[in-house]
């Protein structure tokens, strides 16, 4: 009995050593794991949006191609064409940005107008109320609030181009509340019977 005893004692002991074995490997595995995550999270910043990896001069011609296209829209023929410039410094090869370099030169001032165009058509109006106005006063009139809704930075200069006095007869009754100075523009050209001519340094108004 005591030997079976003594046995079962032995036993028991080498269950626990067993137990007290494996846990300890699993702390260890953990602790492993944590570690090794700990040194990927510190090695991240290398490679995280902050500190992106460095563009090939083919990319960055491509960046400055985009950058001349986006200055094309805003009406910037100027900036487009350093863009341009900029991209075949980088990449000679680069067609579309010679081309597009080789357009801008020619559009400059049609590009100009656009991008003028588009600045004026953009300043909203909050009030537009006309009774029986000629279209000179009314231009007069839409002239002075874009002026003052964009704080001085859109001017738009209005020429009205009417040899036979066909507008005379014309009188604007016109009530509008925040609406785009290219809605109003498009209104009072209606009312007119007149058009719109965007050119490089003025709005050309003609009969239609």
């Amino acid at each position: 009995m005591g030997f079976l005893a003594l046995a079962g004692t032995f036993s028991c002991h080498s269950h626990l050593l067993v137990l007290a074995l494996y846990t300890t490997h699993k702390i260890m595995t953990r602790i492993f794991i944590s570690v090794f995550a700990a040194s990927l999270i510190c090695q991240a910043p290398a490679q995280s949006p902050a500190n992106p990896p460095k563009q090939t001069p083919a990319q960055m011609a491509q960046t400055y191609y985009l950058k001349g296209q986006a200055a094309e829209k805003a009406g910037n023929p100027e900036a487009a064409k350093q863009a341009y410039l900029e991209a075949l410094k980088l990449n000679p090869c680069h067609a579309n940005a010679r081309y597009s370099l080789a357009q801008v030169k020619l559009d400059a001032a049609s590009i100009s107008a656009k991008g003028r165009e588009a600045k004026f058509g953009e300043v909203i109006v909050p009030e537009f109320n006309l009774d029986d106005a000629s279209l000179a006063e009314a231009l007069d009139f839409l002239r002075t609030i874009v002026e003052k809704q964009s704080q001085g930075k859109v001017v738009p200069n209005f020429v009205i181009q009417d040899p036979k006095n066909l507008f005379a007869t014309n009188k604007i009754k016109l009530r509008l509340q925040s609406t785009p100075a290219r809605a109003v523009m498009k209104y009072l050209m209606e009312i007119s019977g007149g058009k719109a001519r965007y050119d490089e340094y003025a709005i050309v108004i003609t009969p239609q």
